[in-house]
């Protein structure tokens, strides 16, 4: 509401108070008495700008134009009675008929004052509203034929109109107590009108509204739609006071919090150098003196100088403080140029890698090679932190073979520091290179954290699961990587939070993955692939006996003397319930034998405290099954080899033959380069029909179904293709499969047999099925002599190159008993009900 409505009214008062005739509020009595006046037939018309007079409300007006002093006047000397019209556009200087509203108020002209600048102030009172007929006169002012406007009635006691004007006399007195520059006598005013009439009437002339608004207001017929209105436009007033007053005390209590802040920092501050020191000043000392230690490059020591004395003129209470100490102290606990000193004692080194780990003779090798590599540069007094690059290997294979565990091992060996990142999950680019400072919370990437946080700048640095990576709108990391695992670039990385290169070429970086399908082909190539390939039984066994059996002993409080595992119970138990390339599983089985003693021991029970293969039904539970081999029985069945996360397999190739149009259905959770595999084999067996005796005809008058068991598998790659070939050709021949034979190697269109991978999991898996001849491609001979002979000691080996050469060896002359009559005319089949 207007914040000078009130003030208006005691001016007024205090004008010639003794000649004064206006009552400011008005009771029912008066407004029923002033709504019986006549109004004049005809009525000189006033046009007021930016205002509009409503009935029963007193208000002071300041009269310019020429016309209007002449009106003033001339109804001043008469009988003071006027009409007051609000202009359509207040920017007509001398309007016409057509630039008024028609509906106006009948005014008295209570007091006429001449200012001392020369303008006419007059006061007038609304009295009733009317409505213009018709301008019978434009000079010397306008005069006009008007009549009085017609009220639509309410009905007495209406209750929604008594519930309108309760909310209207509540939410003007809110605004009243919520506007401190509204005077507390308005609210005695509000509370005095009693006439619903003029409430709104006085409510209306003194809001903050427009014109055009109280126009629409004065226009109204009916009170109750004029009391809505009103009541719509004060509401919208109150929660614009409102909000208005919230943003004023926030604002006040954010200053007043400041102030309050600033007023006691100062107070610390003073009673700080009274108690001798300033903190802020000590941490800047404290700081210089840490930088004198640092056997850092000068470009680095020129950074530190620069960003320290901007620290210095920092306020300690600004933002910005925080950031750059942490800036600062990160740069002094970085290892600038801080080594470890390598040991070259290689039989050292290899009684360590012995020590802690069996078999893995290529990593272990490669290892030795490098520190062959310091020892000789050392020699040539070179000193032995700086000398070459170290390299950057990758140690790949199947899950629980060891590679994380040897990183630590490679460390011990050359008395370097150990660190370890584990890179699965990780989505974000800025894990590695960090962020800029810029940024709330920025930090460091994790690659120098983990080098502050060991204090070297040649560890040995672990880069697990670093075929898990993932990328999304963050950005890439693995594409971050290429930088970190480049010789010729990781002597100058640059991290986003530290903005200066650091040297990571004496790192030793060791990335270990289950797959290299996943890793990007630029990271791969940046890797040098050292596969670590499943442990056999032996192997299995020699590690539990030298490792798991006494760290489980030792994590159990059990003596050696309460519980003897004998190479009998290793090897049943690799055999029977493990079934995977590494130790993980067989080591929880261990630590079941355990707890199993230590339980009984516990409760003073008796046990046998060297169990025997038979026993282990009632600690372990019954033995897994396995595949084994199943025979040569069944036309269309050949035993194929795989890889798979856990180690090698061996999967079964099952055909069978239908009466129908040559349909080739396949099932078993096959990946599409596997279906390929097997439209290739069929393919290849109809172009080649004649080389076993086949009829071309027959393959349009019989389906194929191949099927790989254990469907909830998915199976893909295309080691299986002479597999499927074989079962074909078993299937269409009817002859037997030689017996105790399994292979792999993927076939071409042209019949060739190509080599494939993983070959030393796929013949421990087939001695472990109990096969004892095995097909491969020629290229793969120099796989299998890789590999120790004990290992494969009582397997054949039989190298092919053409899928003519795989027939030969794996399909016999003797058919299976009641065999299909597949291969003979259609005019001769015996009808099947």
């Amino acid at each position: 509401m207007k914040q000078d409505f009130l003030n208006n009214l005691l001016q007024f008062n205090q004008l010639h108070e003794e000649e004064t005739e206006f009552i400011p509020l008005m009771s029912p009595e008066d407004e029923e008495s002033m709504n019986s006046e006549s109004i004049p037939e005809l009525l000189p018309i006033l046009p007021l700008r930016n205002t509009v007079l409503f009935p029963g409300v007193v208000i002071p007006i300041t009269v310019g134009r020429d016309k209007s002093i002449r009106l003033i006047r001339d109804a001043f000397k008469g009988d003071r009675t006027i009409g007051v019209v609000a202009q359509i556009n207040d920017d007509i200087e001398d309007p016409l008929p057509g630039d008024l509203n028609s509906i106006g108020t009948v005014a008295s002209i209570i007091k006429m004052l001449r200012m001392p600048d020369g303008n006419t102030t007059v006061i007038i009172q609304g009295k009733r509203r009317f409505e213009i007929q018709e301008v019978v006169q434009i000079e010397p002012y306008m005069r006009a034929r008007v009549v009085p406007f017609i009220e639509v009635a309410i009905t007495p006691n209406d209750t929604e109109f008594i519930n309108l004007i309760a909310s209207l006399r509540e939410t003007a007195a809110q605004i009243i107590r919520n506007n401190p520059q509204i005077p507390s006598e308005a609210q005695m005013a509000i509370n005095n009108i009693e006439s619903p009439s003029f409430l709104l009437n006085f409510i209306s002339s003194n809001m903050q509204a427009n014109v055009v608004e109280k126009q629409t207001i004065l226009s109204a017929s009916s009170i109750k739609d004029r009391a809505r209105i009103v009541l719509d436009y004060v509401t919208r007033e109150l929660q614009m006071l409102e909000v208005k007053n919230q943003i004023h005390s926030k604002v006040k209590g954010d200053i007043d919090k400041q102030q309050r802040e600033y007023y006691l920092h100062q107070q610390m501050k003073t009673i700080q150098e009274e108690l001798g020191g300033n903190p802020m000043e000590q941490e800047i000392a404290e700081l210089k003196e840490r930088a004198k230690t640092k056997k850092w490059k000068t470009e680095v020591a020129d950074v530190f100088k620069k960003e320290l004395s901007k620290l210095e003129r920092m306020n300690p209470n600004a933002a910005e403080y925080s950031v750059q100490i942490n800036y600062l102290e990160l740069l002094l606990d970085l290892p600038w140029n801080e080594f470890t000193e390598d040991i070259h004692d290689l039989k050292n080194a290899e009684k360590v890698l012995d020590r802690d780990h069996y078999g893995l003779e290529k990593v272990k090798e490669r290892i030795l090679e490098h520190l062959a590599v310091l020892k000789l540069k050392a020699m040539l007094k070179d000193k032995a932190t700086g000398s070459g690059k170290s390299p950057i290997l990758c140690l790949y294979g199947p899950p629980g073979v060891g590679k994380t565990s040897l990183g630590k091992s490679i460390a011990e060996s050359l008395g370097r520091k150990y660190v370890r990142m584990s890179l699965g999950g990780m989505k974000d680019e800025s894990e590695i290179r960090g962020h800029r400072k810029t940024y709330i919370g920025a930090m460091p990437g994790r690659i120098l954290q983990n080098l502050k946080k060991s204090g070297s700048s040649n560890p040995v640095f672990i880069l697990d699961e670093i075929d898990k990576i993932g990328s999304d709108w963050h950005g890439d990391p693995s594409s971050a990587l290429l930088e970190v695992l480049d010789p010729e670039q990781n002597a100058t990385f640059y991290d986003n939070f530290v903005e200066m290169d650091f040297d990571l070429s004496k790192v030793m970086f060791i990335a270990t993955a289950n797959s290299l399908t996943s890793i990007q082909p630029a990271l791969r190539d940046r890797l040098e692939i050292i596969e670590v390939t499943g442990y056999t039984t032996e192997e299995k066994m020699e590690i539990a006996k030298r490792h798991l059996l006494p760290k489980q002993l030792e994590e159990h409080a059990v003596t050696e003397k309460q519980l003897k595992l004998s190479e009998d119970v290793i090897e049943s138990i690799v055999e029977n319930y493990t079934r995977e390339s590494g130790v993980r599983g067989l080591e929880k089985l261990i630590a079941k034998m355990v707890r199993h003693a230590a339980k009984n021991i516990a409760m003073e029970k008796k046990y046998k405290t060297s169990p025997l293969a038979t026993d282990l039904d009632k600690i372990l539970g019954p033995a897994h099954v396995k595949d084994r081999y199943q025979g040569n029985d069944v036309a269309g069945v050949v035993t194929g080899l795989a890889w798979t996360s856990v180690g090698g397999d061996i999967l079964f190739i099952e055909t069978s033959l239908s009466r129908g149009k040559g349909k080739l259905t396949l099932t078993g959770n096959l990946g599409e380069v596997m279906k390929e595999s097997a439209v290739i084999a069929l393919e290849f067996l109809r172009s080649h029909a004649d080389l076993l005796g086949i009829r071309y005809d027959v393959f349009d008058n019989w389906n194929v179904h191949v099927h790989v068991p254990e469907g909830a598998t998915p199976k893909d790659g295309p080691s299986a293709g002479i597999a499927m070939l074989t079962a074909l050709a078993s299937a269409f021949t009817q002859r037997k499969v030689k017996k105790n034979l399994a292979m792999t190697g993927e076939i071409t269109l042209r019949g060739r047999v190509l080599a494939v991978g993983g070959i030393k999991e796929k013949i421990l898996a087939a001695r472990r099925a109990g096969i004892k001849d095995v097909i491969l491609c020629e290229e793969n001979r120099k796989d299998v002599a890789e590999i120790n002979a004990s290992y494969i000691k009582g397997l054949n080996f039989h190298y092919v190159e053409h899928m003519s050469d795989v027939l030969k060896l794996a399909l016999l002359k003797e058919k299976v008993k009641n065999p299909l009559e597949i291969n003979v005319p259609e005019a001769k089949l015996k009808k099947v009900d």
